[in-house]
């Protein structure tokens, strides 16, 4: 595979094109219905001979356990398409996106060397973004990120962010002050040398993939409002707290990504006490309804990002 320049403007017919398969993208916020889409979308494919399968792109949904707080598709849900990349870390791991690229680009150039198109879903910018387009790391040290630990451990956090207020300003702005993780990561990249910690949308992106198609979904502000509230209450009546306790006896609460999951996070808190149960189900609506104005910002800055009403007829992504 090759770095391009631009990204497939058409597509013809439905099988596999001629000159390879394709790199679909499913994006948007929470709530519009991607994993629908790319269900329909692998189906319309498959029914006229190509092999198409589904990766992940849901930074929750990597974790094993953590599937009603992420709306996670139930494997019976998921149609017979095969599904890359769900269920791949414990709730203890941390999953992070330069861990996570490589192995999306691996699921990807295997399903197109079955001969099928490959449907990355989900709304996690940062990850989306990692596979997608040309989104290099900076290097890792481990004497220097142990040294950061130490002194994390000593000092706090508070110590640590002046240091990089210091060094790189715009990007300790960026940073949530409590997240000792990605601190110490940005300060481990200054050490080597970067101006900053790189996790962040090039100005300029470059595709990754020559035949990438990316398609974004979206629904009326109030609508989505409505319908992510009712979402939430949904995940309260269905079990999630019974799913948090479960989680929990696996050592949720000592997982530096998956105990500060939006709903998870607010679970935890209504089982430790610090909340009720209505303070936990209206900060995780506050929460996801702020988190959907996130990924609409962040996807709007996509070049070549075709956005689309939800429900999206597949037949016509395909006629284009």
């Amino acid at each position: 595979m090759s770095d391009s320049t631009s990204v497939t403007s058409s597509v013809e017919g439905t099988g596999s094109p001629a000159d390879g398969p394709r790199l679909w993208a499913i994006v948007g916020a929470t709530g519009t219905g991607k994993s629908d889409l790319a269900l329909d979308l692998a189906e319309s494919l498959r029914a006229n001979g190509n092999p198409a399968e589904v990766v992940n792109a849901d930074a929750m949904q990597l974790y094993r356990g953590m599937d009603i707080g992420t709306a996670k598709l139930a494997p019976q849900e998921r149609r017979g398409i095969p599904h890359h990349l769900f269920d791949v870390r414990e709730v203890t791991e941390e999953a992070a996106v330069a861990w996570y690229q490589p192995l999306a680009r691996a699921a990807i150039a295997d399903i197109h060397a079955r001969g099928g198109d490959a449907i990355l879903v989900g709304g996690s910018g940062l990850y989306v973004s990692s596979v997608i387009f040309d989104f290099r790391f900076p290097p890792r040290d481990a004497v220097v990120r142990a040294r950061l630990e130490n002194e994390l451990e000593e000092a706090g956090t508070a110590v640590l962010l002046e240091q990089l207020r210091v060094l790189d300003p715009e990007t300790a702005a960026r940073i949530d002050p409590k997240n000792g993780r990605r601190i110490i990561r940005a300060l481990e990249v200054i050490e080597q040398g970067a101006e900053t910690h790189g996790a962040a949308l090039p100005d300029k992106p470059v595709v990754w993939h020559p035949r990438t198609r990316l398609i974004g979904l979206r629904v009326d502000r109030a609508e989505l409002v409505e319908r992510l509230d009712a979402r939430v209450d949904r995940m309260w009546a269905t079990g999630l707290v019974d799913e948090v306790v479960t989680l929990r006896e696996q050592g949720l609460e000592h997982g530096v990504t998956a105990s500060r999951a939006i709903g998870y996070a607010q679970a935890l808190g209504q089982l430790n006490g610090t909340m009720s149960e209505s303070e936990a189900i209206a900060q995780t609506q506050s929460l996801t309804r702020r988190y959907a104005r996130r990924q609409v910002s962040w996807f709007k800055r996509y070049p070549d990002l075709e956005w689309h009403e939800h429900p999206v007829d597949p037949a016509g992504l395909l006629a284009r």
